[in-house]
């Protein structure tokens, strides 16, 4: 009876198999494997150069001149118009505000968001629910938003009626009305409408961690606050720092709600950046003004935004 011989691979033919590289006629070699060809994303490019690259790099040049936004001749005037943004108390107070304002909502809108989060990834039966119910907030328009926060804060409001209604009528206040407090009542609305937000890639990063690991803790005899902050807070750290960028730059470019609400005022209590780029070039006319604020704001957000990643990032073991 033949036995029959073992099926062989060449000695040649498995190290070619393996080997990641193979010989040009000329003696080069090149890594073998399928790259997508770089003109695909020529489109996406193209547009985006369009829209964004050039009218932003036109106006940073605008900025240094003397254009009124209409007639085709201007002429060079350096730094005047950085000059007079940091010389105009109305640009100064609007970039003291944005970063209140930006810092406050940050952290409010990171606890509530987080809080929320917790709340609903426990076993309670309406969880889903509750989801839905604090993340639908998001869905609105900013606007829209601002306009029914500045209707139930208004003097003859829903807040102040309930306040009056319950015999609290010593705290009814004209919340969007006073400078003291116009600010907070905006944050107020922010995190109101956007703490969802939060919540849901807070979610995604509670449902991410291992039962094991929690298991274990309990195991170790590690309370709730103690697993919280040595096993859950570490491992959040990739959603804290999406969160917190998130939120630092939407604060930052506030324009909506600030508008709705109070339009900037009362005075320039509650006027941002993006509010005081927006009248002086609609309102006053001062194109080149307003194009060196944006660019004052730009650089102000990209260095915060940089800076914020740089002291939240961190490798979690």
């Amino acid at each position: 009876m033949a036995v029959p011989h073992a099926t062989t691979t060449p000695p040649d033919v498995r190290k070619s198999a393996t080997r990641p590289f193979r010989d040009d006629a000329g003696g080069s070699r090149r890594k073998i494997g399928v790259r997508a060809p770089w003109w695909f994303v020529v489109p996406a490019i193209s547009i985006y150069l369009f829209i964004v690259v050039v009218p932003s790099a036109r106006g940073a040049v605008f900025s240094f001149t003397d254009w009124n936004g209409l007639r085709p001749d201007w002429s060079v005037v350096g730094l005047d118009n950085y000059a007079s943004v940091f010389s105009d108390r109305t640009a100064r107070d609007a970039l003291v505000n944005t970063l209140v304002l930006a810092a406050m909502a940050m952290v409010a809108q990171n606890v509530v968001g987080l809080l929320l989060a917790l709340g609903v990834n426990s076993m309670v039966r309406s969880r889903y629910v509750l989801r839905v119910i604090f993340f639908a907030p998001v869905v609105l328009t900013p606007l829209v938003a601002g306009y029914v926060w500045s209707f139930l804060l208004s003097p003859n409001g829903a807040i102040n009626e309930a306040l009056r209604a319950v015999g609290l009528s010593g705290l009814a206040h004209d919340w969007l009305g006073d400078p003291d407090t116009a600010l907070y009542a905006i944050v107020l609305e922010i995190v109101w409408q956007f703490a969802g937000y939060s919540m849901v890639i807070y979610l995604a990063g509670l449902q991410a961690i291992p039962a094991e690991v929690l298991e274990a803790a309990t195991i170790d005899g590690a309370g709730a606050w103690s697993k919280f902050r040595r096993v859950v807070l570490p491992l959040l750290n990739g959603a804290v720092v999406i969160n917190v960028m998130l939120c630092l730059i939407g604060g930052l470019k506030q324009f909506d709600q600030v508008m709705a609400m109070t339009g900037g005022g009362p005075g320039t209590a509650t006027e941002t950046i993006s509010t005081a780029i927006y009248k002086s070039a609609f309102s006053l006319g001062d194109f080149p003004f307003s194009i060196a604020l944006a660019v004052v704001m730009t650089v102000v957000i990209a260095v915060l935004a940089a800076v914020q990643f740089r002291l939240t990032q961190r490798k979690v073991s």
